[in-house]
């Protein structure tokens, strides 16, 4: 069965108005049988905006962010040193380096990436869905 990495746009989304996911993102998400995942560089990219004052609608969700992400996927999925390595050595000229190791974990896992970001939908070594 194929298994979901959602991007940090998704995750946001799923988080603070799932009625903009597509229809096939929030079925995916829904349906408690299928596993999903949210990356640690998610939550890191998210709390970093969030501390700069670039995303307040996270207001509701940086206390308690753990349990939110829990709400919407059902595991969270850490960082390794081979998630780093993939990510440095990926050949694609997207410079944003939270994409890059989304990106990178979704390639090593296997996972096919739910995503409405077309660097990331164009980028050929993932699979995506939106």
């Amino acid at each position: 069965m194929t298994e979901f990495l959602l991007d940090s746009n998704a995750l946001v989304l799923a988080m603070t108005s799932p009625d903009r996911l597509s229809d096939t993102a929030r079925l995916i998400i829904e349906d408690l049988e299928i596993r999903t995942f949210a990356s640690a560089a998610s939550a890191y990219e998210l709390a970093y905006k969030y501390s700069r004052g670039r995303l307040a609608v996270l207001d509701p969700i940086m206390t308690g962010y753990r349990q939110h992400v829990k709400r919407v996927v059902t595991e969270e999925l850490s960082l390794s040193a081979e998630h780093a390595l993939a990510a440095a050595s990926l050949e694609w000229l997207h410079r944003d380096p939270f994409d890059r190791m989304i990106a990178a974990q979704a390639a090593v896992e296997g996972l096919t990436l739910v995503t409405s970001d077309r660097a990331l939908q164009d980028f050929k070594l993932v699979s995506t869905i939106w």
